[in-house]
């Protein structure tokens, strides 16, 4: 059975609870995996893995032992794309499927508003994470999971 690894640095809460209710279950071993202690449930299902600070040590490790057909959680779109090389499945916390087909349109366009935001241009920050969005990701994962049993 896949694994569901877990970009734990900018996981929102609510959709860490989410990510254990459906790994215990499931029975899918999840591995949370930041540069700090992410508070978690005992569970033999539900496991942590904190690195080290350096920049993106968490990301490197997820891509170290990612597996295909492991399905990563994120929002970081170079760690998407790294883990989606290995062939793994990508999703974020609000239920989009990232893939080959549109990873590289949408690096590509976060490194224009990155560009846009050197120069000085104000282009805002992401939306807040609302109930539609915690449902979108809820259904989404719910259905990764049923087509691996």
């Amino acid at each position: 059975m896949p694994c569901l690894w877990v970009d734990a640095d900018a996981c929102p809460k609510v959709a860490r609870e989410i990510i254990v209710r459906a790994a215990e279950r499931t029975r899918t071993l999840a591995w949370f995996v930041a540069n700090h202690t992410v508070p978690l449930p005992r569970s033999a299902w539900v496991k942590s893995l904190a690195v080290s600070q350096g920049f993106d040590a968490a990301d490197d490790k997820i891509v170290e032992r990612i597996q295909p057909g492991d399905l990563l959680i994120t929002s970081d779109l170079p760690l998407a794309m790294a883990a989606i090389e290995r062939q793994a499945k990508v999703m974020t916390t609000r239920g989009e499927t990232l893939d080959a087909d549109n990873i590289r349109a949408r690096v590509q366009m976060r490194d224009f508003m990155e560009t846009l935001r050197a120069s000085g241009e104000h282009t805002g920050g992401p939306k807040g994470y609302s109930d539609g969005d915690r449902r979108e990701f809820a259904n989404a994962l719910d259905r990764w999971l049923a087509k691996q049993r």
